[in-house]
């Protein structure tokens, strides 16, 4: 079963585009590198800790893990750690017309569960995930070993119902 449909979100092109690609940079959360905290604002910040607040303790059959150094902008599950950071900047692929185009195989628009997502092939072959068309970034890195769209698959299905909870639809701000 194939849970991303690539679409344009019902959003014009360029906007589309600008709203459902990129990511930031995350570390290695295997306990030998912290991982980067983010910075939100206070309005981006309020709805973080709201989505902390409601995140699973289990996450595609892994124990909740959170990395350090501790913070309510991120969670993690497993070891080596699914990454969740959330107020996170957007990512430059979220304005790149060819991604909104579907041009970039390695950066597509998704949807799971009724979570808009840009989906990213990183260098190393995992994927980073970021959600789209919510007042919020939010972030999910997969750990080496976990490579694939379809595995993400079932970390975004898990997640989903605390993104619609917590993060409300809307538009991020832009940094």
């Amino acid at each position: 079963m194939n849970f991303f449909r690539h679409r344009l979100l019902g959003l014009p092109v360029a906007p589309a585009a600008a709203l459902l690609l990129a990511a930031t940079g995350c570390s290695s959360a295997d306990g030998d590198t912290a991982l980067a905290v983010p910075s939100p604002d206070a309005k981006t910040a309020k709805v973080c800790r709201a989505l902390h607040r409601v995140l699973p303790g289990k996450l595609d059959g892994r124990s909740r893990n959170d990395p350090g150094p501790r913070s309510a902008y991120t969670a993690g599950w497993g070891s080596p750690a699914i990454i969740l950071r959330c107020g996170v900047v957007r990512p430059p692929k979220m304005v790149d017309p060819e991604v909104g185009e579907g041009g970039d195989p390695n950066a597509l628009p998704g949807t799971v569960n009724g979570v808009d997502w840009l989906m990213e092939k990183q260098g190393d072959g995992t994927w980073r995930f970021t959600t789209a068309n919510r007042v919020a970034y939010v972030q999910v890195s997969l750990p080496e070993g976990m490579s694939g769209q379809e595995e993400g698959a079932g970390v975004l299905t898990g997640l989903a119902s605390a993104v619609r909870k917590a993060v409300p639809e809307g538009i991020a701000s832009m940094t």
